[in-house]
This record gives structure tokens, C-alpha cells and sequence, in this order.
């Protein structure tokens, strides 16, 4: 009788990759708990669902004016220490955070702000992330590396709304912000343990008129590039339409009853699915027919989306919602490869960065749009009428890039548009 086995995967061979991965761990749990613990938090603060617009502009705003230079940054300068001033930076809004909730003085102005900022240092924290996995391991391991990225930020997004959800019952909403901040530690300490990375960089920007030529350059790359186009616009409409998730502590209050607890648990949800699938293509070195597997996923995504909005059980929630992260897990996966793959190393942190408008874009302008659908419609038409459009967004990329559909994965992908 055959066994399941599981074996180490190929990206844990690597010592740098193994300390940053073990760092976000931690991290990513204190992140997510802040997460939840912000939207609760501005359920308290108001009962106007459209108070998630506010978040979600605050989220987007410094993310489309500074991700292209976080981009520039990373291509031309060591991108571990911009990790470490981003993280840095990231720990003291934490700790502020904290102080005015701590203090009774938060008003909705105070998490707006906050949030800005702290959306700016990921505006140039996340270019040079993802530009550095490649630099810790092997070619051939990439893959088994972005799938255990994806593991970690899912167990993180289980057990940090999870805790959050217990700290704000027990201690009060201060002090998940202070527990994050002490997370911040885990990457730092990862980072300096890690000493000198080796990477290819673009020559040294001087002056905002070369940062723009280099941004064109990062631009112009991503559109001669079919397969990288496309499921870069594939990844903004589906984030666009089924972002609804910043609704779900009005799902919970309002439409399930339920309280902090088990609100922790169905933020949860998500990330137990994708840590399923991210453990499943942590031990595979390659995924047949790619594009199909990643527009399927999507959609899947899209019909789970519509379950959650006519839900009215916690479990039948909570169901939705694992199947809404095990699909975006797998879609994630397969978009970070692609990308990758078929991305030199001086454009990788351009190419991210170019990308994180459109990945970090959709889900928050799509808060935007919920919040706003939300306050004229109610709660759960607009997540309903977001994942119907998720679906159609699918339909429409599928129908325009070819090349995605046909994509098998490890092939070259020339220049081409959409047909």
C-alpha cells in the first residue's frame, strides 16, 4: 500500500533563502493580525461600510506613486538593505499604531495615515523581496521557493487573525499592533544573518529624469512580453472584483452575529486553503500547461467568491473562504513562477514593482468599489456582483492572450501582443 511521503523542498537547500523564509514566518503573522485587527477596528470606530473605501485608497495611493521607484531601487541598489530600512520603517508605524489605539485617541484619520505610510515602505519592500528570492536560490528551485513564500504568508494569514482575534478579546486591539512590531525582528535578524547577496544590478540612477527612463525601460519589457502582460491584467481584474474580503467584519457583526473570535477564524479561512496547495507544489519542480491551470484557478476563485456572498452560516463561510484561498494560492504560485522565470535579474525588482500596481492595485481599488457597492446595495450583493465580474474577467483575458491559454511553462516567451 502506497504512502503519501513528503521530502524537504529544494528551495530549504539554501541557507539565505531558509533564514528570510523563516523570518516571514513570523513576520507575515504579526502583519496579518494588524490586518484584521485595523478593519475591526474601523468597524469600531464606524458602521459605514464605506469607511472600507477610505482603507483602501489609503492602501493603494502611495503603492501606484512610489512602487515604480521602489522598482528603480531595487534593480540598482544591495536589496537587502533596502529590506532592512523597509522593515525598519514598517515596525515604527506598527509601534504608533499601537500608542493612539493604546492612548484612545485613534481617530479614522490616524489609521488612514498610518496605513499610508506603511504602504510606502512595502511600496519599495516588495520590489526588492521578490527580486531577491531569485538571487538565494537555484534556477530550478524557484519554484519550490515562491510555493513556500506562499506557505508562509498563508500559515501566517491562519495563525495571526487567529491570535488577533484572541488578543483583541483578552487585551484590547494596542496591543496587536505592538505584537507585530516585535515580528518585524524575525526578517531583521533573517537579513543581517544572512551577510552579502550576490546580484546583477542596473547601473547606479542618478536624478528623477534617469529613474523615468529606467521605469520606461521596466515598461516597455512587461509589453513586449505577452505572457507576463496578461496575467498581470488577469491578476488586477480578479483582485478588483472579488475583494470584498475587507468586508468581512461586517459579514461577521452584521450578518453572522458572530464576535472577535471567530471573526479571527474566518480571516483564517483563506489562508488554510492556500497553505494546502502551497505545501502540494512546495515538492513538484514543474506544473504542466501553466496558463490553462492558472485561468481555471482564477475562476474558480470567481465561483467561490459568489458562495461567500449568499452564505449565512459561519461553516458555510468558512468553506467558501478555504476554497477561496486554496485557488488564489495556486494562481499566486503560478503568476510569481511565470514572472520570474522569464524575467532577467536587473529587471526583476522593475518588473515587481511595475506588477505591484497591478496585484496591489485591484484588491485596493476593489475595497473602493466594495465599500462604496456595499453602502448603496448592502454587504452582500457587492461581494455577489464581484465575483460574477471576477468570472467575466477571466473570460475576457483568456479571449485576448492567446499565448496564456497555450502557455505550458519553461518555454520561451518572445515578444507579442495580445491575439
Amino acid at each position: 500500500m502506497s504512502s503519501l511521503r513528503l521530502y524537504l523542498p529544494p528551495a530549504l537547500h539554501h541557507r539565505n533563502f531558509t533564514l528570510l523564509w523563516a523570518g516571514l514566518l513570523i513576520s507575515v503573522a504579526g502583519s496579518q493580525m494588524q490586518f484584521a485587527a485595523l478593519l475591526w477596528h474601523l468597524r469600531e470606530l464606524s458602521d459605514q461600510p464605506a469607511v472600507v473605501s477610505g482603507i483602501g485608497l489609503a492602501r493603494f495611493l502611495p503603492v501606484l506613486l512610489f512602487a515604480p521607484f521602489g522598482g528603480v531601487i531595487a534593480d540598482s541598489l544591495n536589496r537587502r538593505k533596502v529590506m532592512l530600512v523597509t522593515q525598519t520603517t514598517a515596525l515604527l508605524v506598527a509601534v504608533v499604531l499601537g500608542l493612539v489605539t493604546w492612548l484612545g485617541i485613534a481617530k479614522l484619520w490616524h489609521l488612514y495615515l498610518l496605513t499610508a505610510i506603511q504602504m510606502t515602505a512595502v511600496s519599495f519592500d516588495l520590489p526588492a523581496r521578490q527580486a531577491l528570492t531569485p538571487n538565494l536560490v537555484s534556477r530550478d528551485a524557484l519554484p519550490s521557493a515562491f510555493s513556500l513564500m506562499s506557505i508562509a504568508f498563508s500559515t501566517g494569514a491562519i495563525i495571526g487573525p487567529a491570535v488577533g482575534g484572541m488578543v483583541i478579546a483578552g487585551a484590547g486591539l494596542a496591543y496587536t499592533y505592538w505584537i507585530n512590531a516585535i515580528t518585524y525582528l524575525a526578517v531583521i535578524v533573517a537579513l543581517l544573518a544572512m551577510g552579502e547577496v550576490p546580484q546583477q544590478r542596473q547601473p547606479a540612477v542618478h536624478g528623477a529624469r534617469q529613474a523615468l527612463a529606467s521605469i520606461r525601460d521596466g515598461a516597455r519589457f512587461i509589453l513586449n512580453q505577452p505572457i507576463i502582460l496578461s496575467s498581470m491584467v488577469l491578476d488586477f481584474l480578479a483582485t478588483f472584483f472579488s475583494s470584498a474580503n475587507t468586508l468581512l467584519p461586517f459579514v461577521a457583526r452584521d450578518v453572522l452575529n458572530v464576535g472577535g473570535r471567530a471573526y479571527g477564524w474566518l480571516v483564517s479561512g483563506q489562508s488554510l486553503g492556500a497553505v494546502v496547495v502551497g505545501v502540494f507544489l512546495s515538492q513538484r519542480t514543474h506544473v504542466r500547461r501553466q496558463g490553462l491551470v492558472l485561468l481555471v484557478s482564477v475562476a474558480i476563485f470567481g465561483v467561490a467568491t459568489i458562495g461567500f456572498g449568499l452564505a449565512r452560516s459561519f461553516w458555510w463561510v468558512l468553506a467558501a473562504l478555504v476554497v477561496i484561498g486554496a485557488s488564489d494560492g495556486v494562481s499566486t504560485i503560478l503568476r510569481n513562477t511565470i514572472r520570474q522565470l522569464n524575467t532577467p535579474d536587473e529587471m526583476r525588482g522593475r518588473m515587481v514593482a511595475i506588477n505591484q500596481v497591478f496585484f496591489m492595485g485591484g484588491p485596493q481599488l476593489g475595497e473602493i468599489e466594495a465599500g462604496l457597492v456595499a453602502q448603496a446595495f448592502g454587504t452582500s450583493t457587492a461581494i455577489i456582483t464581484g465575483g460574477i465580474g471576477c468570472i467575466l474577467g477571466v473570460g475576457l483575458v483568456a479571449a485576448l492572450w492567446a499565448p496564456l491559454r497555450r502557455y505550458g511553462g519553461g518555454e520561451e516567451t518572445g515578444a507579442g501582443i495580445p491575439g
